[in-house]
């Protein structure tokens, strides 16, 4: 049963790239993210909590998983534009999923999750349709950690899809893990890779290089457009951010499922910019690479 659940939770690894953090198999989650920009007076503060809870069904490993998610992103945009930026200082988001997973031969194991979120800076007090983004994931499975296995492993292979990236076609998902040592152990795929040591049983150090960011509709749609370019017609409709950063993480484990972690890095990419209704950029507010951190509580099923 407990073997059965760490294989299912495995299907929340790279479902959608809004949830690019949560690469481990977690039940629920709160964090808070602190994100200054260099060379500006603009930051980001998110608070994000999560929760997901297994159905088993009475086929024999197969499991039914509603879950939910809320993030609330305070960005203060301090710089200075011809637009007015008021109404660009919160943006939230609700998410539901709901997944299901259920066991092959040779120890893998099929995963399939869809999901409907609404992400938005709500300036209107309402939802409207383009506030709504679809999303959905196929993974395959195979994890080798019984106690015939002196250096446990798994891999992840599938395809993930949502309506924010702009492409007409899903998106590859790999994931390798392994332990090689007894304190020892290195993940490699995308939006994490990292190498962990055991300093104890309750504590662990990491090294890691990984992907985060958000994506979030602007009811009110602006123009752009620099003062100094007519020519050009930019209209703002939602804002995204892309960032890849590299640094080092701390856990400590208050029981064998409950956890604090903090982490601390440097971004290799910040890509923050507004984009127009085909996906495409009309300005850059940021991409000076910057400090980085986030800290939170987890309840994990490993």
């Amino acid at each position: 049963m407990k073997k059965a659940i760490k294989l299912l939770f495995l299907i929340f690894v790279l479902f959608s790239f809004e949830k690019i953090s949560a690469q481990v198999t977690d039940l629920a989650r709160i964090e808070y993210t602190y994100f200054p920009q260099r060379q500006s007076d603009n930051s980001f503060r998110r608070f994000r909590t999560f929760f997901n809870y297994p159905i088993e069904l009475k086929t024999e490993g197969s499991y039914l998983v509603p879950g939910i998610e809320y993030r609330n992103v305070n960005f203060k945009y301090e710089d200075p534009e011809p637009f007015k930026t008021a109404k660009l200082d919160r943006f939230q988001s609700f998410t539901a999923t709901l997944a299901y997973t259920f066991e092959m031969k040779d120890d893998w194991r099929f995963g399939v999750q869809t999901g409907i979120k609404i992400a938005s800076n709500f300036s209107r007090s309402d939802i409207i349709n383009d506030d709504l983004i679809y999303e959905g994931a196929i993974f395959f499975i195979k994890v080798k950690d019984d106690e015939q296995v002196d250096k446990p492993w798994r891999f992840i292979l599938g395809v993930n899809y949502s309506t924010t990236r702009g492409y007409p076609f899903p998106l590859p998902v790999i994931n390798y893990f392994r332990e090689f040592s007894p304190d020892w152990s290195f993940a490699l795929g995308v939006p994490k890779s990292n190498l962990r040591y055991s300093i104890s049983k309750r504590s662990t150090l990491q090294a890691f290089v990984t992907l985060d960011g958000f994506f979030a509709n602007v009811q009110d749609n602006f123009d752009v457009t620099p003062m100094n370019n007519n020519s050009l017609d930019a209209t703002a409709e939602n804002i995204s951010m892309t960032i890849l950063l590299s640094g080092l993480g701390y856990e400590y484990n208050f029981t064998e499922h409950f956890s604090f972690y903090v982490y601390a890095g440097y971004t290799l990419i910040n890509d923050i910019r507004f984009r127009d209704g085909n996906q495409d950029d009309v300005l850059t507010i940021n991409d000076t690479n910057t400090f980085y951190s986030r800290g939170g509580l987890k309840f994990s099923i490993l």
